[in-house]
């Protein structure tokens, strides 16, 4: 009985208090001023910060336990790498673990740190492509000869290529077997080059089905470089890191560079295992192709870009809702529909994410839109946990945050309201 009276004690003194408030405000017009003056400095003043408090309790408790799960991760498979989970536009936990320098176990990792998104970068190229369209310079559904006039297969649109359903060859495949000289760096123009010389025979005909592909999303910043005038890199910071102030964030490319370099030497270095020891990725010539990877970015400025599309910050709801659309509703063959650089889990309600993997990296996004669920997770190692881990991360109970106080939150009695 004790602990019942306790759980309801704050409701029955919210009503109390109401009471009095409504009863004094309906007689404005009864007494003279002295008692109206008397009456209200008896009014109690409500304890706004119990609701906060109970926030920050519930957030603090969340926090505790997603630490003993990334820390157990960090001991059973070796995670090395950053997290950032949210709720209802509030970070309920962010944390680094691990080191940037894998190998040595030096330079603790950090929260600003940038990792290769590998996969995950293709959101932001169709942002890009979103953001033309917003301009009125792009149109999805327009043939791509018309903004790349080489390019030589007809009847691919933006949208397929966003999509996944241009039915394109591999690039790096044809870069494998047709660019000779691996010293040198492959940047977008020359995929297109290859593509034009070569015609490699295409997986199916444009719209007759759905391929996930890495060219669709390298010609597509091609395509935007042709409308907008500027290399990609550019119109990225320029368009979408610079607004939301993502300062940690850039575009790796290897233009002007006459050799491939030994590392990347931007960002957080990557790193792969052979035998029993840990090595740092090296530099590739395929790292100087944009648009279907090569977007290095940290946790907190991710976050920034995940608040901008709830608030719509880019572009307006009417053009940014398509990209959580399934591209291909009814191909029964894939477990997820594709949007506009965005898986969409079909068992669930409202969520999107992305995953990537690239020469020592691992990224994890998900986007439970529902409840307002975000969970980010960058890693500079090619192995470690699963995503099953991340999957019931965000399944787990939505956070009461705003609600009343669950008793074991409950504050000490002092800081509750008195009536007088």
């Amino acid at each position: 009985m004790k602990s019942a009276q306790a759980k309801y004690f704050p409701f029955f003194t919210g009503i109390v208090l109401f009471a009095v408030v409504v009863f004094f405000s309906g007689c404005s017009g009864c007494g003279d001023e002295s008692n109206q003056e008397e009456i209200q400095r008896d009014i109690p003043e409500l304890n706004h910060s119990l609701f906060r408090d109970c926030d920050s309790a519930i957030i603090a408790n969340k926090a505790v336990e997603l630490d003993k799960k990334f820390s157990r991760l960090q001991k059973l498979t070796g995670f090395n790498g950053t997290v950032l989970y949210a709720e209802k536009g509030k970070v309920i936990f962010k944390k680094a673990y691990g080191f940037q320098n894998v190998r040595y176990k030096k330079e603790d990792l950090k929260t600003t740190d940038a990792f290769q998104l590998a996969s995950v970068s293709k959101m932001f190229t169709s942002m890009a492509a979103m953001i033309l369209k917003n301009d009125g310079k792009l149109d999805y559904d327009e043939d791509i000869q018309t903004y790349l006039p080489t390019f030589p297969y007809e009847g691919i649109t933006a949208r397929m290529l966003m999509v996944h359903r241009a039915g394109l060859p591999r690039y790096m495949s044809l870069a494998h077997k047709e660019w000779s000289n691996k010293k040198l760096p492959l940047d977008n123009d020359q995929v297109l080059e290859l593509f034009a010389e070569y015609q490699p025979d295409v997986y199916f005909k444009p719209d007759d089905g759905f391929h996930y592909c890495n060219t669709n999303y390298a010609i597509l910043a091609s395509v935007v470089e042709s409308i907008s005038g500027q290399h990609f890199d550019e119109f990225v910071k320029d368009r979408i890191f610079d607004p939301l102030k993502m300062d940690d964030s850039f575009v790796y490319n290897m233009r002007g560079d006459t050799i491939v370099s030994l590392y990347v030497e931007e960002g957080v270095p990557g790193y792969y295992r052979k035998g029993w020891r840990w090595r740092e990725m090296t530099d590739e010539y395929l790292n100087g192709v944009m648009g279907d990877k090569n977007i290095y970015t940290s946790v907190e400025d991710l976050y920034k870009y995940d608040r901008a599309m709830d608030n719509f910050t880019l572009i307006p709801d009417s053009v940014l809702s398509e990209a959580f659309e399934p591209g291909s509703p009814k191909y029964w063959k894939r477990k997820h529909g594709y949007g506009f650089g965005w898986r969409i889990k079909q068992d669930m309600d409202s969520t999107v994410f992305h995953f990537g993997w690239w020469k020592g990296f691992r990224t994890f996004y998900i986007r439970e839109m529902k409840h307002q669920k975000t969970l980010i997770v960058l890693t500079n190692k090619d192995k470690g946990p699963g995503s099953t881990h991340f999957w019931n991360i965000i399944k787990a109970d939505t956070l009461p945050i705003g609600a009343v106080c669950d008793l074991p939150l409950l504050p000490d009695k002092k800081s509750l309201p008195t009536v007088n």
